[in-house]
């Protein structure tokens, strides 16, 4: 009888022991739903290769981007509201930039614009793209004169055109394709990124028109990193838009309870339909994807 309890609580340890390696071992992976978005590790680790570094920073209602190339050049997308300078300018500077050497502009609405005007003011600026379409706000205003300023010309982007940064990432401007549209929103630069085997899709406030126009011309649209067009809005990120695009994660940049009822229920449906892991800056804050080429990697930015 002794021998028989001796040998049943060794199996109980055992039994135990298998219990603890095993929630261990689950800890290295972390599944994220929209409902729950909460970036403290990812699935895949890239390697020690030379990183390529994308930060969403957390600008609430708005959006900005800042990217570190493998090779030190860097750029950035957006620049928030009019409020958002000290934010975005600090982020920048921790990350030891003194130079921007690509901003793009994605279009002239003052939640993509409205501190570029003192992100000009701050850090030696390479070159401005910019859609071909104006408008008579003040914001809009500011942000010619600081380039002014600085003797800066500024480049229309359109479908078709490339940015050259550096050898082993491709910078494709993919809309505007068109010259007039009605909604400034579908004038918005579409940039896709790519480094070695890892691609990333930058859509600004492109709507459905500008997302079909873009299927029309055969662009290359399939990346693993979409950034979400206007904010979450039902009226991007169509289902044939997101089927060309077919991303591993969506990025969202939105404020916590906007008015806009930002991310829209139908947008989040069809991208968990397709299996897309979302990330929202509201839950998040600073989101950071790294890429090695290979491999990418989420996880909440400092």
């Amino acid at each position: 009888m002794k021998r028989f309890l001796h040998r049943k609580k060794i199996f109980n340890m055992l039994l135990l022991a298998t219990f603890v390696i095993t929630i261990l071992l689950s800890g290295c992976s972390v599944q994220t739903s929209p409902d729950t978005e909460k970036t403290s590790q990812t699935d895949i680790s890239p390697s020690a290769s030379p990183l390529l570094k994308v930060t969403f920073l957390d600008v609430g209602q708005a959006d900005s981007i800042f990217i570190k190339l493998p090779e030190g050049k860097t750029m950035l997308i957006d620049a928030g509201n009019n409020d958002d300078g000290k934010t975005i300018i600090n982020y920048i500077k921790k990350q030891g930039a003194k130079k921007l050497d690509a901003v793009v502009e994605t279009h002239p609405h003052e939640d993509h614009i409205g501190a570029m005007d003192d992100i000009i003011n701050t850090f030696e600026i390479g070159k401005i793209y910019m859609p071909n379409v104006t408008t008579t706000t003040r914001t809009f205003k500011d942000v010619l004169t600081s380039a002014a300023a600085k003797g800066l010309k500024i480049t229309s982007a359109k479908g078709g055109m490339s940015i050259p940064l550096e050898g082993d990432v491709k910078i494709e401007i993919l809309a505007p394709n068109s010259k007039k549209y009605e909604d400034l929103n579908n004038y918005s630069v579409v940039l896709k990124m790519t480094y070695k085997k890892t691609s990333f899709l930058f859509t600004g406030d492109a709507e459905k028109l500008s997302e079909d126009e873009m299927i029309k011309h055969n662009y290359d649209l399939k990346a693993d990193v979409l950034k979400v067009g206007h904010h979450g809005s039902n009226s991007a990120t169509s289902e044939e838009f997101l089927s060309a695009v077919s991303p591993k994660y969506a990025i969202i940049s939105v404020g916590k309870n906007n008015e806009y009822g930002h991310p829209h229920k139908e947008t989040l449906e069809r991208l968990v339909a397709h299996g897309v892991k979302v990330y929202t800056t509201a839950d998040n804050g600073n989101i950071l994807v790294t890429s090695d080429g290979e491999n990418i990697k989420i996880s909440r930015a400092p």
